[in-house]
């Protein structure tokens, strides 16, 4: 199973119940094709980086969803013809998931061996500059 996350930008003069619909309906598409919606974020009424046609601002909504692949094509294709979606992209995260989990456990290994490792060590003390023993044999 590979793990995507699916951001889509909604034309902000679509209406709050559209959006849900809009919502439910990539959602069943993804479910239907037998993947999973793992979690659904509503970012909300977001500013633009740039003007997108004519439109300044819209609705932020990413979709978390678990699955082979071949029903992202489709979620894309649907998102493509829609008159409301003005932006999408889609983001394989499992990767990086994958290498998140790998850090966290050799952090806690190193962690776990430094519990373990004295925390004092033996030095030697350290002279000043100038009270070398060759010091007193100058001297006569």
């Amino acid at each position: 199973m590979r793990v995507y996350e699916v951001l889509f930008i909604v034309a902000p003069n679509v209406e709050e119940g559209d959006i849900e619909t809009l919502v439910t309906q990539f959602s069943d598409i993804a479910t239907n094709q037998g993947a999973t919606v793992a979690k659904v974020d509503r970012m909300g009424r977001r500013r633009l980086a740039y003007p997108i046609g004519k439109f300044n601002e819209g609705h932020y909504i990413v979709l978390t969803i678990e699955g082979t692949g071949s029903e992202i094509a489709e979620i894309e294709r649907r998102m493509r013809v829609s008159d409301a979606v003005i932006r999408y992209i889609t983001i394989r995260i499992d990767e990086d998931l994958k290498r998140a989990e790998k850090f966290a456990v050799r952090r806690a290994a190193r962690a776990a061996a430094g519990r373990g490792r004295s925390r004092s060590r033996k030095t030697e003390p350290v002279l000043p500059i100038g009270s070398d023993d060759d010091d007193e044999e100058d001297e006569d």
